[in-house]
């Protein structure tokens, strides 16, 4: 008889997948390392996504097409026979690594190999129950410099939880921080995140609210009592405002090492909230 994983979900809860898009970047290699730790703990199976992007391959197809080396700056011919084979020594580089990484963990995977759209290939393939882990940014761009587009499109269609990996040394010491608002369907999702993240780090948790917002003494017990931690383990903090530059002050204040979010939530409705989301340098999971 083996112990049941200790972050496993509860009986007759379904248990998703943690899904992970592998485009052949080194953020999206740190990306698995991530999902194959969370599906260690959940007893989940990792699937693997890698996308042979269509519209990259049409482009090739004319003659005209060039490409620019991403570190030489040298422009030369995009070749369709040459990004062919690329592609496909990606697609076994992924299989490699996939299997390497999670049988550290002792876990169970799956390679799903397309051709499409990313966003709509993925999309095609996540459910309401699974987790989906990506890099912040991938092989075309550089790390920090802004928030992928396939990262910008999957947070505002994705129909479940997507966790924003970025490498960081997480301190113990730190916090993991959940945003609220009005809506409380969006809420008690980020809040049921947050108990996940909680459960395996054992960090105290901050709240926090809106500009304004205010949340009855009943209310807060039982975000208490959903999350999981003792009244000493967590705090609440209203927002003087919600700009990115707020944002950013308070989480630094708090020590961040998570923060959890709805994309129902004000936050990411303000001006700058996707240069918010590139820029700070922790995990980021979005509800939905």
């Amino acid at each position: 008889m083996t112990d049941a994983p200790d972050n496993q979900a509860g009986p007759g809860t379904p248990m998703g997948r943690v899904l992970v898009l592998l485009d052949g970047s080194r953020m999206s290699y740190a990306a698995l390392n991530a999902a194959a730790e969370i599906a260690a703990r959940t007893g989940a199976e990792v699937l693997g996504v890698f996308v042979e992007e269509l519209n990259l391959l049409r482009s090739a197809g004319y003659g005209f097409a060039r490409e620019v080396g991403s570190s030489s700056g040298i422009s030369r011919p995009f070749d369709p026979v040459e990004l062919e084979q690329r592609l496909e020594r990606l697609a076994g580089q992924a299989r490699r690594t996939l299997a390497g990484v999670v049988a550290n963990y002792g876990g169970r995977h799956t390679l799903s190999i397309a051709r499409g759209s990313v966003v709509d290939e993925v999309l095609a393939l996540v459910g309401p129950q699974d987790l989906l882990v990506l890099g912040r940014v991938g092989w075309s761009s550089a790390p920090g410099a802004r928030l992928g587009s396939t990262a910008r499109g999957l947070l505002r269609r994705s129909p479940t939880s997507v966790l924003l990996w970025c490498e960081r040394q997480v301190s113990p010491q730190g916090r993991v921080v959940v945003f609220l608002n009005d809506h409380d369907d969006a809420n008690r999702r980020a809040i049921m995140a947050a108990a996940q993240a909680v459960r395996h780090s054992l960090q105290p948790v901050t709240v926090l609210l809106g500009e304004g917002a205010d949340i009855p003494s009943d209310r807060l017990e039982l975000i208490k009592r959903d999350l999981g931690v003792a009244e000493s383990d967590m705090r609440v903090r209203t927002l003087p405002a919600t700009d990115p530059v707020t944002i950013s002050q308070i989480l630094r204040q708090e020590r961040a090492t998570q923060l959890v979010v709805s994309r129902e939530c004000a936050l990411l409705r303000q001006p700058g909230a996707e240069q918010l989301l590139a820029l700070l340098n922790l995990p980021v999971t979005v509800t939905p």
